[in-house]
């Protein structure tokens, strides 16, 4: 993520957000993506936020890198889970099959459009032969800023599975919902599950 305006709501915002997100459940997503990936792999958690799925996924024997590009969540991730978050954002991935899988969950959807093919590549490089890749974004089209000055890149299922297959992930599973956000805006989204070939 680099747009500025939207990190520095994120920042202002982290303890409201974390609140909004913290919860001792599981969600059925985050528990669909863990069954999927190799027990004990190397994860990716891409936009980690304050850290509340990477700490579900440490706590259940995965290997977890956990980034945001906010400090503010970061530091909270470090205080609240004591993982070891990292101040990164999409572009500083730049590994090769290193992880079983990358859980991207609404963060991808403050990239511009124009950006997204490069994000996915990176992703799809990090990832090994079979491994799961995670992906939650907001449905609709085009791109605008929210009535508290996010950023947000849109997509339809047709043009998210198409980047997908563009970088060699097939879609395994897709959900779609309606939740209020940070914005207090009810929005509805989508969730898709994907496969690196191979």
């Amino acid at each position: 993520m680099s747009d500025r305006e939207t990190l520095s709501v994120y920042d202002a915002k982290a303890d409201d957000y974390a609140e909004l997100v913290t919860s001792s459940k599981q969600d059925r997503h985050l528990l669909a993506f863990m069954d999927a990936v190799k027990p004990g792999g190397r994860v990716l958690d891409l936009g980690c936020g304050p850290g509340r799925s990477s700490h579900f996924m440490a706590e259940a024997g995965f290997q977890i890198d956990a980034w945001d590009a906010s400090p503010e969540m970061v530091r909270l991730g470090r205080e609240t889970y004591g993982l070891d978050f990292q101040v990164k954002g999409f572009a500083d991935l730049d590994a090769v099959s290193a992880y079983d899988g990358v859980f991207a969950n609404f963060s991808l959807l403050h990239a511009p459009k124009a950006d997204m093919p490069g994000h996915l590549t990176r992703i799809s490089k990090a990832l090994c032969p079979g491994g799961q890749f995670h992906i939650g974004t907001k449905t609709g089209t085009g791109e605008k800023r929210d009535s508290i000055g996010r950023f947000y890149a849109y997509y339809m299922d047709d043009e998210l599975t198409a980047l997908l297959n563009d970088v060699g992930l097939t879609v395994q599973t897709r959900a779609t919902g309606s939740d209020a956000g940070l914005d207090g805006v009810e929005a509805p989204w989508i969730i898709m599950r994907a496969t690196l070939d191979g």
